[in-house]
């Protein structure tokens, strides 16, 4: 399963089982920066709905602990936080998910579409096999 296919895996809640936005990206990249699937879910479990009270979205959280992780630079990462915010306009949860209800985009949908646009973005452009 390539870490696409497992992010697609994990949003689809197997066995019942939820995975917040940062665990459905930092399980599947876990091996990239050293960590077991295990650590990078329970790195991941507090990181959900805005770490828990609205704030920063765990897309986007989960994506900078990863490029930390892999040894990426400041500016990279604020790239990357800068063009999150100019294509939906914040990067808080609660502001993200105001807004996909206003256009009547379903909180799991929303989410899932960030997930696995986050996870296409690293995958392409930061863990993309060394050619």
């Amino acid at each position: 399963m390539t870490r696409l296919e497992e992010v697609q895996y994990l949003r689809t809640e197997p066995d019942g089982r939820h995975y917040n936005c940062a665990q459905s990206l930092l399980v599947p990249f876990a091996s990239e920066v050293g960590f077991t699937k295990e650590q990078a879910d329970a790195l991941g479990a507090n990181f959900g709905a805005g770490m828990k009270m609205g704030s920063t979205c765990g897309v986007l959280t989960s994506a900078l602990m990863l490029l930390g992780m892999k040894g990426c630079t400041p500016q990279q990462a604020a790239q990357l936080v800068q063009r999150f915010r100019e294509k939906h306009q914040d990067t808080n949860c609660a502001a993200l998910l105001s807004k996909a209800k206003e256009e009547g985009i379903p909180r799991k949908a929303h989410c899932d579409s960030l997930v696995l646009e986050m996870a296409k973005i690293l995958d392409e452009e930061f863990f993309a096999p060394e050619q």
